[in-house]
């Protein structure tokens, strides 16, 4: 019996009624539109993915209420990482109204923006950290969503939490566009020293020249990620539908299992389903 193949990092939006200020400008205008399962079921029928983990877009926990309901009412879904304020004074009762909801078993993880901080060492803040500790003592894994600047405390926090799970995102945004960059390189590896983070291969074409790059354009960045991680720390995440800005998802999928797949076969297999259950503790069933 086979694991399911998860696509661990995607979104749901809809601009309509919503702020999103992220999605400002003229460039965002192709994905400033909604997206919702009905969209995103026929890409994973036709790449071969069987489950997906939708994360959240908005600093806001009616979004998470909101995909909580989406994830129970729609198969293929199987977790949400969701948001609430890690510096709340009653961030506890507030994971724990979410947890006992009738579908609070589909929140798998919290995330916060935190490369949108002014402050790169916002994670390391007490009030995060406390946060952060009511996460942790509740089950649920943290995706880090950061840059270089941002690492060191990503680094802080995953050591001082030893018995808390982290996913960083995006292999913490490397600048493909501009080439490799030796201090996000540093920091990515001082990062993965921590046996409790793994690290999502997603949202790579996005760090690159939208209108020119490969598979060959986003190696360097994954083939550096797997030095660091290795095959039992890598996660599969298309960032659909962010990742239109730059192809289409079988065009995303194909390019990172091209990359991953030079590390050999057991490396695309454990990303696409073993190391995400790990990460987030899913509770599914074998094929």
């Amino acid at each position: 019996m086979s694991l399911p193949v998860i696509d661990a990092h995607h979104h749901f939006w809809d601009p309509r009624s919503a702020d999103y200020p992220w999605m400002a400008g003229p460039a965002m205008a192709p994905i400033r539109r909604p997206f919702g399962p009905a969209d995103l079921a026929p890409l994973l029928a036709a790449n071969g993915i069987d489950a997906s983990i939708v994360v959240q877009c908005r600093s806001d926990e009616a979004e998470t209420e909101a995909f909580l309901a989406t994830a129970a009412a729609t198969g293929f879904v199987v977790g949400v990482v969701g948001w609430v304020d890690l510096e709340h004074p009653d961030v506890g009762a507030r994971l724990d109204r979410l947890l006992q909801r009738p579908d609070g078993a589909k929140l798998v993880g919290i995330r916060h923006q935190v490369h949108d901080e002014a402050d790169p060492d916002w994670l390391t803040r007490p009030t995060v950290r406390r946060g952060l500790a009511a996460v942790f003592e509740r089950g649920l894994t943290y995706d880090v969503l950061v840059r270089s600047r941002e690492l060191p405390a990503a680094t802080a926090v995953a050591r001082d939490f030893p018995a808390g799970r982290f996913v960083l995102d995006h292999v913490a945004k490397p600048p493909i566009a501009s080439g490799f960059d030796s201090i996000w390189a540093d920091r990515l590896a001082a990062l993965a020293g921590c046996a409790n983070v793994w690290c999502k291969i997603s949202g790579l074409a996005t760090e690159a020249n939208w209108q020119d790059w490969d598979a060959e354009r986003l190696r360097p960045a994954i083939d550096h990620a797997w030095r660091c991680f290795g095959e039992d720390r890598l996660i599969f995440g298309s960032d659909w539908p962010v990742c239109l800005l730059a192809g289409d998802y079988a065009r995303i999928k194909t390019a990172a299992e091209t990359c991953l797949a030079a590390h050999g076969p057991s490396t695309p297999d454990k990303a696409r389903g073993a190391n995400a259950i790990a990460a987030y503790t899913l509770k599914l069933g074998e094929r």
